[in-house]
């Protein structure tokens, strides 16, 4: 079986190892650099607290192999845990978390429905003041996304597949048949299925093919802050879900600043967006960590900050499917692809070599759920 994978993230990359690791032929194409895309821009958090199931399955199935990847892969990625942290400041919000803690805990998470003093216990600096409730998971927590997609690309080369770096696929080739292989700069080549794992840029890559997807490219910014007071390395992740802002510990009492504010929301050019961070946006996310914990205030000094890209589907999932015969996509994971990579590595070979996914069942995932009327999957839990 010859597969190409597009896309050199760790979402391609874990494909890649997938597929190879079960014995097809592979080559993965990247026209950059492996992981420079949005996996080296992204905060690298790993969590099981989502809204709705298909996405807290995929989070199960993903954690087994971050929780044993230094065993694996014989890289260390720093898999720190001190939790998830979301926060309400409704009363609707926080009967959500009621419904979602639940949901959680029937599948096996240990996820807690707290009361904002509980939540300052997890979180000494929280205003608590400001929220009604919140819902935490001790297990939650974040990793290095760039040790990782060292981990992915060296595994995958000892299983045999052909990481090709500077390779842009220019075209998806199909006959009467399907998807027959794809064009890069340099040749022609053939292949039984054609895995679009090309995140922000795979609506591109599915036009190639003859596809419309609603993977749409959204940039996101991070800034990395010196707090007022130090922020302990063991206080959760903590995401304010009603405005949009979060932050987490780094090293040495700094924190990692962001979230997404404001209605507008446009599609860039993935090819041409600026990845400098603005420094408005930078002063807004230090103001409503601010409205949330007491480590920030004016005082408070943005060191460097940076932008990269999310791949949004209108309802916050990635579509994971065989699009048409022997195209198969896994993107649009809005936000959340380094965290579901191990577990999508896994469907995608599935999908390409067994002819369905078995791991999780992903059929909530087509493309076909985005009709006229939409479908009723949504995740809430979006920073």
């Amino acid at each position: 079986m010859d597969v190409v994978v597009v896309g050199g993230g760790i979402v391609g990359l874990s494909s890649a190892y997938a597929l190879a690791e079960r014995g097809a032929n592979v080559t993965l194409a990247e026209k950059g650099s492996l992981g420079m895309g949005s996996t080296a821009r992204s905060a690298g958090g790993i969590r099981m607290q989502f809204s709705t199931e298909v996405n807290v399955r995929l989070s199960l199935a993903s954690m087994e192999v971050w929780d044993g990847f230094a065993d694996e892969f014989g890289v260390n990625i720093e898999h720190r845990r001190p939790g998830y942290l979301f926060l309400a400041r409704s009363d609707g919000t926080a009967e959500r978390f009621r419904a979602d803690v639940a949901m959680q805990n029937d599948l096996g998470v240990g996820s807690e429905y707290l009361s904002p003093a509980e939540a300052r216990e997890h979180c000494p600096g929280l205003r608590d003041e400001e929220f009604v409730a919140a819902q935490y998971n001790a297990e939650d927590g974040f990793a290095d996304p760039n040790l990782a997609v060292q981990g992915y690309a060296e595994a995958a080369r000892e299983a045999g597949a052909d990481i090709r770096t500077k390779t842009a696929v220019r075209d998806v080739l199909t006959d009467d048949s399907g998807v027959v292989g794809v064009e890069t700069d340099d040749e022609r080549i053939d292949a039984d299925f054609v895995v679009n794992a090309a995140g922000a840029w795979a609506s591109r890559v599915a036009e190639l093919a003859g596809l419309d997807l609603p993977i749409h490219p959204r940039r996101r910014q991070i800034a990395t802050v010196e707090p007022t007071t130090p922020v302990p390395e063991d206080v959760p992740l903590t995401i304010d879900l009603d405005t949009g802002s979060y932050f987490r510990p780094e090293r040495d009492g700094a924190a990692l600043v962001g979230g997404q504010f404001g209605d507008e929301d446009p599609d860039v050019d993935p090819d041409a967006y600026s990845e400098s961070m603005d420094i408005e946006w930078a002063a807004t996310a230090v103001e409503r960590a601010a409205d949330c914990a007491t480590y920030f205030d004016a005082d408070s000094r943005i060191k460097r900050g940076w932008a990269g890209l999310y791949a949004v589907t209108p309802d916050h999932h990635p579509i994971i499917e065989e699009t048409a015969p022997g195209f198969v996509t896994a993107a649009g994971f809005s936000g959340h692809g380094f965290q579901h990579a191990p577990a999508t590595g896994t469907l995608v070979a599935q999908l390409c070599l067994d002819g369905e996914a078995s791991l999780v069942d992903v059929s909530s995932l087509s493309s076909d759920r985005f009709g006229d009327e939409g479908g009723e999957l949504v995740e809430q839990n979006v920073a």
